[in-house]
C-alpha cells in the first residue's frame, strides 16, 4: 500500500504514441505503486496501439481547447511531442546525394514544437500542475544547426522557444536535451549531463531512447532537478559504469537554462 500521506502522483505523458514517449508511459505503468500514469496521443489509432485504455486521452495539442480534460487532476506533465520530418519518396541511396525531407501540412515544428508545447504548458499551469518535464534536443544554441534546414522547419529554433517559454512560466520545470537518439538497450551505459551543447564537441553525444525515458521518470522524483535544464548523452556501452544513482547524476546539473 502506498503511504496515505503521500498519494502517488498522477503523471501525464504527451506524445505517448511516439518512440520515446511510449517508453516513458510504459515505465510509469510498470511502477503503479509510485505513479498513476496517463497518456496523450494524437489519434484513436495511436491510442489502440498503446493499449487503448481509459488512461489514454486523444487530443490535438495544436488546439488549446482539447487539452483541459487530459491535464485535469494531473500532478506532473512529461512533454514528448515533437514534429517529425518525413523523407520524400524516390530517394535512391545508390545514386549518392542526400534524401530530401518535408513536414506534413499543419505538422511543422512551429505548430507542433512551439504552439503545441505552449498550449500544453498553458493548460498545465491553469490546471495547477506542479512539475513539467520537457524533452527538447541538443543543438539549440546553434541557429545554423543542420537539423534546422530539414524541410525548412527550423525545428531546434522552435523547440528552444518553447523551452524558454517553460522556463519563464513559473511552473517548476526540468528541461532535458538529449543528443542523438538510439534505439538501443537502456540501463547499460554511463550517462553524462552537460550544458550549452558542449557535449556536441565531444565523441559522446548520443543516447539510447530507453535511457532518456528513464531519466524522465527519475526527474519526477528529485527536487534537485526542478528549475533546471541539462544536455544528456552517454558513454558507449562497456565504457565507464552504468548509471544507477540518479540523485548523484542530477546533482551535477547547475544550469537553469
Amino acid at each position: 500500500m502506498a503511504d496515505s500521506a503521500a498519494p502517488r502522483p498522477t503523471v501525464l505523458v504527451t506524445g505517448a504514441g511516439g518512440r520515446t514517449g511510449h517508453l516513458v508511459f510504459t515505465k510509469l505503468k510498470e511502477r503503479p505503486d509510485q505513479f498513476a500514469a496517463r497518456g496523450l496521443v494524437r489519434t484513436e489509432e495511436s491510442k489502440q496501439k498503446i493499449g487503448g485504455a481509459d488512461d489514454v486521452f486523444v487530443a490535438d495539442i495544436r488546439e488549446a481547447g482539447h487539452l483541459p480534460p487530459a491535464v485535469q487532476g494531473v500532478d506532473a506533465l512529461v512533454i514528448l511531442t515533437s514534429a517529425s520530418p518525413k523523407m520524400k519518396p524516390g530517394f535512391d541511396p545508390t545514386k549518392g546525394g542526400r534524401p530530401e525531407f518535408y513536414y506534413e501540412d499543419g505538422a511543422y515544428p512551429e505548430q507542433v514544437d512551439w504552439i503545441g508545447q505552449k498550449n500544453q504548458i498553458d493548460a498545465a499551469k491553469a490546471a495547477g500542475v506542479k512539475h513539467i518535464v520537457l524533452v527538447g534536443s541538443m543543438g539549440g544554441t546553434n541557429p545554423n544547426h543542420p537539423l534546422n534546414s530539414l524541410g525548412n522547419g527550423n525545428i531546434l529554433i522552435w523547440k528552444r522557444k518553447s523551452e524558454q517559454y517553460l522556463a519563464d512560466s513559473g511552473v517548476p520545470y526540468t528541461i532535458i536535451r538529449p543528443g542523438g537518439l538510439q534505439d538501443k538497450d537502456g540501463g547499460v551505459r554511463e550517462l553524462i549531463v552537460g550544458k550549452d551543447d558542449e557535449l556536441l564537441q565531444t565523441d559522446t553525444k548520443a543516447i539510447p531512447r530507453a535511457d532518456v525515458a528513464e531519466v524522465c521518470v527519475q526527474a519526477l522524483q528529485y527536487e534537485e532537478v526542478k528549475f533546471k535544464a541539462f544536455d544528456l548523452a552517454s558513454k558507449p556501452e562497456g565504457v565507464g559504469t552504468p548509471t544507477k544513482d540518479f540523485k548523484a547524476l542530477f546533482s551535477q546539473v547547475t544550469a537553469r537554462f
